[in-house]
């Protein structure tokens, strides 16, 4: 039985109509004078921290733990202020498959798998009012690798439910092939959905446990057992 749910944020629970990325790109020329190579990144399934080196190496930014905690600074500022004024929606059925978990008789610990810092997957989430569904998980500032994300994930999933969790009581929830990727490095099943960064057929080659176009389509008790 599922015992620990880990959801990727964007893509997969939120559409921020871009918030992040314009955040980025506004940090990016305002505190560090550059705009071209920006077009270059590819957000989807990354690690904030990756992007942000990425982009460095780029412009010969020296990746110091001052110029990144520099970026960090701001950018929650402008990610904040750009998401205020963002056309913004969940996904389809998030909340429907999160109520379904939640009232099953021995629901699952909820919590995230995702390339954001916390602040800003908490940013996001309270936005939509879904942060303090989550108890745990993992972020962006855990680890530059999204594998290893996974496995500190995993990790404070166990220590929340009181003991350790095997591979298979591991559900991973994603848009990407990187998120099916970062589950199956862990050995957890994968529910695959097309919300975001890649297509069905991009999702299916990648042979997730389930595929569907949105969480509207997964009975929360389907992935239990």
């Amino acid at each position: 039985m599922v015992r620990l749910v880990l959801f990727d944020i964007d893509g997969t629970l939120i559409h921020t109509g871009g918030a992040g990325v314009k955040a980025f790109g506004k940090v990016f020329s305002s505190e560090f004078g550059f705009y071209d190579g920006f077009e270059r990144l590819r957000f989807a399934g990354r690690t904030d921290l990756s992007l942000v080196r990425e982009f460095f190496s780029y412009h010969m930014i020296p990746p110091s733990g001052e110029n990144i905690g520099r970026f960090f600074d701001r950018y929650v500022f402008w990610l904040d202020h750009i998401l205020a004024h963002s056309k913004t929606e969940l996904c389809p059925g998030v909340w429907k498959f999160i109520h379904a978990l939640q009232k099953m008789p021995k629901p699952p610990v909820l919590g995230l798998l995702t390339g954001n810092i916390r602040l800003g997957a908490e940013i996001k989430l309270r936005h939509f009012g879904l942060w303090d569904v989550f108890e745990t998980g993992g972020f962006g500032d855990d680890h530059e690798d999204r594998d290893q994300i996974a496995a500190i994930a995993r990790n404070r999933g166990s220590r929340v439910v009181g003991s350790r969790v095997s591979e298979d009581e591991v559900l991973v929830i994603g848009d990407t092939p990187l998120d099916i990727r970062c589950a199956r490095a862990i050995g957890a099943k994968v529910l695959a959905v097309a919300t975001g960064g890649a297509t069905f057929a991009e999702l299916e080659k990648q042979r997730p446990d389930w595929l569907v176009p949105d969480l509207s389509h997964m009975p929360g008790e389907a992935v239990m057992a």
